[in-house]
């Protein structure tokens, strides 16, 4: 069923089990990765993420600010990831805005970090307490400069904590900010989480150098560069501006600035296969393919049983992970399809990366709720189902 699941049964041999908030068990994801620093903003619906690190972090060595803004909260991240810590801050819409600039500060300076959005409906402040999935070009496109990075989201509390430790191994390994795209309504649903014992997960440290040679890059390495920790002693020059692989500045050459744009880029693309996750369910045969993401999976699958039981033969694409987005994998699994429905608690914005991959012979629609904040039900995914065969 899936391609590369994080929620291995392997590693649920052991451990404890507990019925949790989705934002707790993110909380709790986030310790079991090493997760030393946490600094944030409270905003509704990820305020508490931050409450319950600060809980749990009494007994433990670790920080938490919580900062005069969201702008402040993301610089204290990037600082503490340079001073050595893995760090993390956890807000919604709103304070993704104000943290763009230093988000492309964080992708250029290949600072590892995990940044949750637990997203509500908007623009501006918008609704605080309504899920929407209202922020995923947002992760892609928000700041300025043609990078990328690595987004993932969860459906469930239990993902929650398993893509968490995901995305701080992410962060660590690539060097990269990585998202976690939550929802209000993940954020806040309780269900049965299970909790490994310490090391049934891998935790993925990122490389630090032992000495510093001029010769060896610190940056720009299609390998991925090893990471300096500030006041331990070695050279590290770092800047968001255009720079060399050993991290000199240079805002005149056209040569710099192409070659740092293609291997902050190139680093995660080469990289897609074992980035991406996703999830099928009875595609083999299907007519139509349900693509979803996050809270909304679990209204397609719902939809898709009602639609088998109907006769009709559908199936399931889950995006674990949302970006880079896997253009070819999305093109090869529904390449014998009649149509796909790009089901979404919003008003499109993975249709068009979905629209843009799958084969031109394909029909590719829009599946919206009614009433957006609220999922679809599943007599609603059969009428869109019936729609697209038409």
């Amino acid at each position: 069923m899936n391609k590369k699941d994080v929620n291995d049964k392997k590693s649920k041999k052991s451990g404890k089990t507990d019925f949790l908030l989705g934002n707790v068990a993110c909380a709790e994801g986030a310790l079991y990765a090493g997760c030393g620093f946490f600094a944030a903003y409270p905003i509704t619906p990820a305020s508490d993420i931050g409450e319950h690190f600060v809980k749990r972090v009494m007994d433990r060595e670790g920080f938490f600010i919580q900062t005069e803004d969201e702008i402040a909260a993301i610089g204290a991240v990037i600082g503490a990831s340079w001073g050595g810590l893995k760090a993390m801050t956890a807000t919604s819409g709103p304070g993704i805005s104000l943290m763009l600039e230093n988000i492309g500060l964080a992708t250029a300076t290949e600072t590892p970090c995990v940044i949750v959005n637990v997203q509500r409906g908007g623009p501006s402040t918008g609704s605080p307490s309504l899920p929407l999935q209202a922020d995923m070009l947002q992760a892609r496109y928000g700041s300025q400069g043609d990078y990328e990075l690595i987004a993932c989201a969860p459906s469930s509390p239990q993902e929650m904590f398993d893509l968490t430790v995901w995305a701080f191994n992410a962060a660590e390994k690539y060097r990269t900010p990585v998202f976690v795209l939550s929802d209000a309504l993940v954020g806040h649903m309780y269900e049965q989480v299970h909790f490994p014992e310490p090391g049934e997960l891998p935790v993925i440290n990122r490389k630090i150098p032992e000495r510093y040679d001029k010769k060896v890059p610190m940056f720009l390495d299609e390998d991925v560069a090893p990471m300096s920790v500030f006041g331990r002693g070695l050279k590290s020059n770092v800047t968001g501006s255009t720079h060399f692989a050993d991290g000199t500045r240079s805002v005149a050459s056209i040569a710099a600035m192409d070659d740092e744009i293609r291997k902050l880029r190139g680093k995660l693309h080469r990289a897609i296969d074992e980035i991406t996750l996703d999830e099928t369910c009875r595609i083999e045969d299907a007519d139509v393919v349900l693509y979803s993401y996050g809270s909304m999976f679990r209204a397609a699958l719902a939809g898709m049983e009602l639609a088998r039981s109907e006769g009709l033969r559908v199936g399931c694409y889950r995006a674990t992970t949302v970006w880079p987005f896997p253009e070819k994998r999305v093109r090869d699994l529904t390449a014998h399809c009649k149509a796909v429905i790009v089901c979404e608690n919003n008003l499109g914005q993975m249709y068009y990366p979905v629209a843009a991959a799958v084969a031109e012979n394909i029909r590719v629609l829009k599946g919206t709720p009614e009433i957006l904040g609220g999922l679809p039900r599943p007599e609603d995914v059969v009428r869109w189902v019936k729609e697209a065969l038409k």
